[in-house]
C-alpha cells in the first residue's frame, strides 16, 4: 500500500512540475517580444515624439501625435457604437436563452467572432467608403465595432447567466418593473465580468490593421473630422515599418511601445477596477 502511495506521490509531483515547466515556456516568447518593443521603442518617445506629426522624408526628428488622436477618437466610436449593443444583445441572449430568435443571434454571434479583420474591413469598404466616396474614420469605427460586438455580447451573456436567478425574484416579487430589475438589479451585479470583456475587446482592436487600411486608410496630417481619411496607431506602424527610410523605422518602434504600453495599462486598469468591484460586491 505504502509503495501505491509512494507511485502516486511521485507521478502527481512529476505532472505538476512538467505543467509549471510548460507554463514557463509560453512566457518566454512573450517576455523576449516585450523587452525587444522596449529596448527599440523606449528611447523614441519624448514629449516632442508625442506632440508632432512625422517629418517629411529626409528629415529628422517628427511625431505621432497624428496617430495618437486618430486611434483615440477611432476607439472611442467604435465603443460607443459597440458596448451599448453588444450589452442590450447579451442582455436579451441570457433571458430568452430558449427562444429560436436567440438561437440564431447567438450562432450568428459565433461566426461574426471568427470572421477574418480584412474581410471585415473589405465589407465595411462596400457599405460605407465606396457610397460615400471617401476613406473616413467613421468607416474605420464601424469596421472595428463589427469586431468588438461578439466579444461583448458573449462576455455579457455567460455573466448574466452566472447569476442566481433569486436576484431576480427577489426584485420581481417587491414589484419592481423587469426593466428596472435587469438596469438596476442584474446587471450591476454583473457589472465585473461585463467590463471585463469590454476592456477585452477594445485591447482587441486597439491593434487591428487590416480594416483600417480598407476604412480609415490613414492621414499623414493632424485631424479630428471623422469623415475624412484619419491616422490610427497600427497603420502609422504598418506604413513606416515597411518603408526604407531608418528616421521612420524609429518612428514606428515608438509607436510600437505606446501601443503596448496602452495595452498593458488598460489591462492592468480592469483587473483593478474588477477587484474593488468584487470586494464591493
Amino acid at each position: 500500500m505504502d509503495a501505491r502511495l509512494k507511485v502516486r506521490n511521485t507521478k502527481s509531483i512529476v505532472f505538476k512540475s512538467i505543467i509549471i515547466f510548460l507554463a514557463f515556456v509560453i512566457t518566454i516568447p512573450l517576455i523576449i517580444i516585450l523587452l525587444y518593443i522596449i529596448k527599440q521603442g523606449v528611447t523614441q518617445v519624448n514629449w516632442h515624439f508625442l506632440t508632432h506629426v512625422p517629418a517629411p522624408v529626409g528629415e529628422t526628428g517628427g511625431g505621432i501625435s497624428n496617430a495618437l488622436l486618430g486611434s483615440i477618437i477611432i476607439v472611442a466610436l467604435s465603443s460607443l457604437i459597440a458596448i451599448p449593443t453588444g450589452i442590450l444583445t447579451g442582455i436579451y441572449l441570457s433571458e430568452n436563452a430558449t427562444t429560436r430568435l436567440a438561437y440564431y443571434a447567438g450562432l450568428c454571434v459565433d461566426i461574426l467572432q471568427g470572421v477574418p479583420s480584412i474581410v471585415v474591413g473589405m465589407v465595411v469598404y462596400f457599405w460605407i467608403v465606396k457610397p460615400l466616396g471617401t476613406f473616413s474614420a467613421l468607416s474605420g469605427s464601424v469596421a472595428l465595432a463589427i469586431m468588438m460586438l461578439p466579444i461583448v455580447i458573449r462576455s455579457t451573456e455567460q455573466t448574466l447567466k452566472l447569476l442566481p436567478d433569486s436576484l431576480k425574484e427577489a426584485a420581481l416579487s417587491l414589484g419592481v418593473p423587469y426593466h428596472r430589475v435587469i438596469l438596476k438589479v442584474i446587471v450591476p451585479c454583473g457589472f465585473a465580468g461585463i467590463l471585463s470583456g469590454i476592456m477585452l475587446s477594445v485591447a482587441r482592436i486597439v491593434g487591428e490593421t487590416a480594416p483600417l487600411l480598407f476604412t480609415a486608410f490613414g492621414n499623414p496630417y493632424l485631424s479630428a473630422a471623422i469623415t475624412k481619411p484619419m491616422q490610427s496607431l497600427p497603420l502609422l506602424i504598418f506604413n513606416y515599418a515597411t518603408s526604407p527610410y531608418d528616421e521612420w523605422h524609429n518612428l514606428a518602434w515608438g509607436a510600437s511601445f505606446i501601443l503596448l504600453m496602452f495595452v498593458l495599462l488598460l489591462n492592468i486598469f480592469t483587473k483593478l477596477i474588477t477587484r474593488k468591484w468584487n470586494i464591493q460586491l
